[in-house]
């Protein structure tokens, strides 16, 4: 099996033109202690001793946010980095959201992100972020003066890149323009294939890197999840249309076409699912998360599954032959995405 190898195959990456070199494969931490599952699910000792052991398995990209929690991930981040060499770390947070018990707003104002900055260097026990993202783009504030609160973030010593998330090409054309851009983050899977049309070669023109998040399809991928499967009342996925029970049945199609693929390469398919989303460029560097170690483990094995041309061709025709039932987000957290032009 591909997932014993993680440590010997884990590779580097730099993220676009920018200098910046980070594992291949990062590490998302927030559900282990936001959005999935209920809080007796939690276990922030098993999850330090997780990310300290993702270190010693290759990993160096660490990635959390400011409303994971809120505030709690970053802590549990914080506490699990304190006895590892920062100098081999790239920590990636997010500021710039919020949530309401109407739902997530966003905040992108010069005092925010300041007021914001200072929390998250706190709470990861740090000098300064490596990659720091707006979570969501702001209407209300122009990109250029995000971009410019960013660069006197930098000029500070407080951030060394900067960052958005899901946010559109016109968007990034223009924040890019102002301050450059280190990376972006979006969803991207073989269930989730938007970005292709403009992101991925808008970030390849710019050099900018790409961090996919949610790269398993938020675990539909590993093939561990069938019509059958109870999810916690509070797991945030419960609130996402492709989870209902009505669209699921319709999306595991897609995990059984990778499954097929997984057992004729000796893999598993969240391996195969991770391997072609690396192999679409070499400026991508996603972040699956877990709270287990064994999932941990069998993700950074997908550094070692080599897929050809042919088998990444073949993943992507299979992907393409499929309908994905069900929006990415419900309607709150839908309306965030930034679709300016």
């Amino acid at each position: 099996m591909a997932s014993g190898a993680a440590a010997a195959s884990l590779g580097r990456r730099e993220l676009g033109k920018s200098g910046l070199v980070v594992s291949q494969l990062g590490l998302g931490c927030m559900g282990m202690s936001h959005g999935l599952g209920s809080a007796a699910d939690r276990d922030d000792k098993h999850s330090v001793e997780m990310i300290r052991e993702a270190f010693r398995l290759g990993v160096t990209f660490f990635d959390t946010a400011e409303c994971y929690g809120p505030h709690t991930n970053e802590e549990l981040l914080g506490e699990a980095i304190s006895t590892l060499p920062r100098d081999q770390l790239v920590i990636a947070t997010k500021c710039g959201i919020y949530f309401t018990p109407t739902g997530a707003k966003a905040d992108s104002s010069d005092a925010n992100i300041r007021r914001a900055i200072e929390g998250s260097l706190q709470r990861l026990r740090t000098d300064y972020v490596d990659l720091y993202y707006i979570h969501r783009i702001d209407p209300a504030v122009p990109i250029e003066d995000v971009a410019r609160t960013m660069l006197s973030l930098k000029e500070a010593g407080k951030i060394r890149h900067w960052g958005v998330s899901e946010a559109s090409v016109a968007t990034i054309r223009r924040a890019h323009a102002v301050f450059p851009l280190t990376a972006v983050q979006s969803e991207y899977s073989l269930m989730f294939r938007e970005p292709e049309a403009e992101l991925i070669p808008t970030l390849r023109e710019l050099g900018i890197g790409f961090v996919p998040y949610s790269p398993l399809g938020r675990g539909l991928l590993t093939a561990t999840i069938d019509a059958n499967t109870k999810l916690d009342a509070t797991d945030f996925r419960t609130t996402l249309p492709r989870f209902a029970p009505e669209n699921l049945k319709q999306n595991l199609v897609l995990v059984e076409a990778v499954r097929a693929i997984a057992a004729r390469k000796g893999a598993t398919a969240g391996q195969i699912a991770l391997a072609w989303v690396m192999a679409q460029a070499p400026f991508i560097a996603p972040i699956p998360g877990t709270k287990r170690l064994e999932r941990l483990v069998e993700n950074l094995g997908a550094a070692a599954v080599h897929l050809t041309p042919e088998e990444v061709a073949e993943l992507t025709a299979q992907a393409s032959a499929i309908t994905i039932a069900g929006a990415r987000y419900g309607p709150s957290l839908e309306a965030m995405i930034d679709r300016s032009t």
